[in-house]
């Protein structure tokens, strides 16, 4: 085989190969939507749904008990605590419950945060949706504020029974402030 020939094949298999690694960026960058998707419609990765309460069937569930439990962290970044009031419930499906949650910034500056929810067992997700959340909207605390931040939820009746326990966890977030 001739010098030529060696370049020739060598550029046509880093052609190949750049198209390969050109494919592989897309695809990976075309999975995400599908990702959010997929989390979506089977509660993978403990995203929690949001409902109207004026949508609810008010159908309640009488004879069963779920405990939820509450769980808050802040990111490393925020100076803030954060907590719930009250670290479990019991509740009955289908019935609409309020828990609350308390933060203060420990900073010397004022601080815009985001908290992030999370469910487990995962497939609780799914049946586990909000009313009303401190998490559909950006906080805004001042240095010292204190503030309570309530949340509104509601257990479905269709939660599968061998689930007894459902855990609601936030992490809040620093957001960058805007102007």
């Amino acid at each position: 085989m001739s010098q030529s020939d060696t370049n020739r094949a060598n550029r046509r298999a880093a052609g190949r190969l750049g198209l390969v690694v050109v494919a592989m960026f897309g695809f990976g960058f075309a999975l995400v939507p599908l990702y959010n998707v997929f989390c979506e419609l089977t509660g993978l990765n403990g995203k929690t749904g949001v409902v109207e309460a004026s949508a609810l069937d008010g159908a309640v569930d009488e004879s069963r008990l779920v405990t939820v439990q509450f769980t808050a962290s802040v990111n490393s970044r925020l100076p803030w605590e954060f907590a719930p009031l009250k670290h479990e419930i019991k509740v009955h499906p289908g019935k609409i419950y309020e828990a609350t949650f308390v933060a203060r910034n420990m900073g010397s500056v004022a601080k815009v945060g985001q908290a992030v929810p999370s469910v487990a067992p995962a497939t609780a997700s799914k049946y586990f949706d909000k009313t009303e959340c401190f998490c559909f909207t950006e906080q805004r605390f001042e240095a010292g504020e204190v503030r309570e931040l309530p949340l509104r939820f509601v257990v479905d009746t269709d939660l599968p029974a061998q689930i007894r326990t459902v855990t609601l966890s936030y992490t809040f977030f620093e957001r960058d402030a805007k102007g």
